[in-house]
């Protein structure tokens, strides 16, 4: 048996499923030899959620297994698993699925079982061939992300550090709408979404002059028709990154309104993302709240009053529950200290 020392580096973790107990103990200590990390499984069932919660690379599985085969192990673990290389065992190739079923299900080969495992070794060996080169794929843009967000939030400060009243503005909008979108279910990768979309919302400011930005006093037309570029303008910067395609509806709907009246595309309803829907509410309670060179916080009654008035007009209502919904559990002292932690308008009212 072939010993690669970048094997042994590879930190490779493999899951064998057979409901034959002698197989899966033969293909582990056969593999183990070669400094693989390997698991044995006889259940399919159990197989399926220990995929779902642990972190395997490659599924070695018998096609003809009890309570369910092979095909539908993979065709269950597809539902939430993209990433894991899976070989298929088969007694005899003939009891093997169709090309077009392996294709469908993205099984990378399957291997006809005999005494010896040379030929899955080959298969097991290509798996991580691939494994390796898509690693190296996640680190790089792991690292370029890592460089665009300093970037970005370089911008993101800058935008701020223009304006002292509004310094901890997008912290509090992004901590809020976290916040909000836990209270709705939404899923973890939709709230990180949000996270970093109300870290960035209002970065197209940083296109706006200053002699508007810090304006104080009322805007003229002319003058809220440059501000209300900074949607389009932030989605614009955004957009330079593949990874954060996400964020862009985000972004730049975060100032739509239910009704239809809000800019920069007139949205109405659900045509609005939710993200946006609920930067919407975490932005306009942390603006009204909060201090401005032109007022004082409006203090938290007058805030939710407002919201209130605003409900199903410029405010998702689902949002609008939500956010009563967290104030009713914590309590508004518990409520304010946690979001309103960096503002100057605790009591204001």
């Amino acid at each position: 048996m072939r010993k690669s020392k970048k094997v042994l580096e590879n930190k490779i973790s493999i899951l064998t499923l057979d409901d034959d107990p002698i197989i899966t103990s033969t293909i582990q200590a056969y593999f183990k030899r070669s400094g693989y990390d390997v698991d044995i499984e006889n259940d399919p069932l159990k197989a399926i959620e220990r995929i779902r919660v642990s972190s395997y690379d490659i599924l070695l599985l018998d096609f003809l297994m009890s309570p369910i085969c092979g095909d539908q192990v993979v065709e269950r673990v597809r539902e939430f698993n993209k990433e894991i290389f899976i070989v298929l065992l088969t007694g005899h190739k003939s009891m093997a699925p169709p090309v077009k079923t392996i294709r469908q299900l993205d099984i990378q080969g399957y291997y006809e079982k005999n005494e010896r495992f040379d030929q899955l070794e080959l298969l097991v060996e290509s798996c991580v061939k691939s494994i390796k080169q898509m690693r190296i794929i996640k680190e790089y843009q792991e690292s370029l992300s890592d460089a665009y967000m300093q970037t970005v939030d370089t911008l993101r400060t800058v935008v701020e550090a223009r304006d002292k009243e509004t310094q901890g503005h997008s912290e509090r909008v992004s901590f809020l709408a976290v916040a909000l979108a836990e209270e709705l279910g939404l899923s973890e990768g939709d709230v990180d979404n949000i996270r970093i979309a109300g870290l960035f919302h209002d970065i197209g400011k940083i296109g706006v002059r200053d002699s508007i930005l810090l304006k104080n006093g009322s805007l003229t037309d002319e003058e809220f028709s440059e501000i209300k570029k900074h949607p389009v303008g932030g989605e614009s910067i955004i957009k330079e990154f593949a990874l954060f395609k996400d964020l862009l509806p985000i972004i730049r709907q975060h100032h739509e309104r239910i009704d239809g009246s809000g800019y920069p595309d007139r949205l109405s309803g659900n045509d609005i993302c939710i993200g946006a829907r609920i930067i919407a509410v975490a932005d306009s309670f942390d603006a009204m709240i909060s201090n401005r060179a032109y007022r004082k916080g409006l203090g938290f009654e007058k805030t939710m009053s407002e919201i209130a008035r605003c409900n199903g007009v410029q405010y998702d209502p689902k949002v609008v529950d939500a956010l009563n919904s967290i104030i009713a559990r914590l309590g508004q002292e518990t409520f304010m200290k946690l979001f309103c932690m960096n503002s100057d308008t605790k009591g204001v009212e």
